[in-house]
Order: structure tokens, then C-alpha cells, then sequence
């Protein structure tokens, strides 16, 4: 009976000696699974590198070709001919003088409410407008000799001014004489009767003389009238 009992006590502590190893030797399998990513990391490094590519290569610079300069054209400057006036036709039975109303071109220096007014011979002048659409007065006998409307403006540098002074009965004018490179282009004269001051210019082309004599005629007889008076413009 004692046999017995000692050989169960010897057979349980050799089974129990026998289990413990294998609950050690359990976890092996995890550090398998440790050494996988190493692996993983050298495979990673040890990946080739890619080819280098070769750069291409640079096109040759075309050659500079050089454009001729371009010719430099000096044209000379040319005085432009007026448009010719349009008369209009002689009046059949015309009175012996006729008069030409307008507003003063000083309008500060002059009195407001008054025109001017001169007086001129319907058969050597004709009442019309000039190149710039204001009224004039065109010769009817010598080309290109007009009278009209003007005040004080600037002159180019080529042109010179020599100045005089014309007396008429009660009118007194400031008379400019304009040259262009020693010849007379043209003539102002401006002046007033105390009640408007007013500009006018005298143009010409041939003879000048003759011009500015029928000019002066008309422009002697230069006076104020009240605008209820005047005539209307053409």
C-alpha cells in the first residue's frame, strides 16, 4: 500500500517536471515575426537607384543677323494755300455802301451789349466767311485779299512783328505788320471808339498794296451800334 502511494507521488512529480518547459518554449514563434521587418528595411535600402538621365543638349545660338537701319526722310516745310473764298454774286441794284455787324473780340475791354460796325462798298467787297467759318470780308477784284475777325495769339519763331499805329478820325489802331522770313504775310489791326475794342486782320497773296489801301477804307469806318441795331451775321 506504502509502494503504491510512494509510486503515484513519484509518477505526478515527473509529469509535473515534463509540462514546464513547453509553456516556456511557447512565444518562440514571435520573434519570427520580429525579424520579418529587418528584412523588409535592407530589401528597402537595397532597392537600385534609378538612372541618371542624360540633360539634352543645348540647340546652337542661331546667328545675329543685323537689320539695316531705317533712312531718315527730312522733308522741308511748305506753306499750305488757302481755300479761295466763295463770293457770293453781285447784287443787282446794290445801295452804295453796306454794313458789316459782328461781336468785338476783345469782349472783356469792350462794353457789353454792343456790336461793332463798318462799312464797306458792295462792289469791291463781298460779305462771306473765311476758311474757319467765321464772316469776312473778300475783295472782289484782287485774289486772296480778305478781312477779317482776329485777336491777340502767339507767332511762330521764324516770324517777326514791327508794329505802328494807324489813325482814323475818331478810331485809333495798334497796327501789327507780320513777316515770315522778311516777307509780309499779313496785317492786324485792332482798336475801338471807346465803347468796344475789336480786332482785324488783313490777309493778302499779290498786290499788297492795293489790298491794304481798300482795307484801311473799310476799317476807318469802324463804330459801336447797340445789338438790338446790328444786322444779323451771314
Amino acid at each position: 500500500m506504502v509502494r503504491r502511494i510512494v509510486t503515484i507521488l513519484i509518477l505526478v512529480l515527473v509529469i509535473s517536471s515534463c509540462g514546464a518547459p513547453a509553456a516556456t518554449e511557447a512565444p518562440a514563434p514571435a520573434a519570427a515575426e520580429t525579424e520579418a521587418p529587418a528584412a523588409t528595411e535592407e530589401a528597402a535600402t537595397e532597392a537600385p537607384l534609378p538612372e541618371a538621365t542624360e540633360a539634352p543638349a543645348e540647340e546652337p545660338l542661331l546667328a545675329e543677323t543685323s537689320t539695316p537701319a531705317a533712312t531718315q526722310i527730312i522733308q522741308t516745310p511748305t506753306d499750305t494755300p488757302l481755300p479761295t473764298l466763295e463770293l457770293p454774286t453781285e447784287i443787282v441794284n446794290a445801295p452804295m455802301r453796306m454794313v458789316w455787324d459782328g461781336m468785338p473780340t476783345y469782349l472783356g475791354e469792350s462794353i457789353p451789349g454792343y456790336s461793332f460796325r463798318v462799312t464797306y462798298d458792295p462792289d469791291l467787297w463781298a460779305l462771306t466767311t473765311d476758311q474757319f467759318g467765321f464772316p469776312a470780308l473778300g475783295h472782289r477784284n484782287i485774289p486772296a485779299c480778305v478781312i477779317s475777325v482776329t485777336s491777340g495769339r502767339g507767332l511762330p519763331l521764324n516770324m517777326t512783328v514791327e508794329h505802328d499805329v494807324l489813325n482814323a478820325g475818331t478810331i485809333t489802331f495798334d497796327v501789327a505788320n507780320v513777316y515770315e522770313n522778311g516777307v509780309l504775310k499779313f496785317v492786324t489791326y485792332a482798336g475801338g471808339d471807346g465803347t468796344i475794342i475789336t480786332g482785324f486782320e488783313v490777309s493778302f497773296e499779290e498786290q499788297v498794296d492795293e489790298c491794304r489801301v481798300d482795307a484801311v477804307a473799310v476799317l476807318s469806318t469802324l463804330t459801336s451800334v447797340p445789338v438790338s441795331q446790328a444786322t444779323p451775321q451771314p
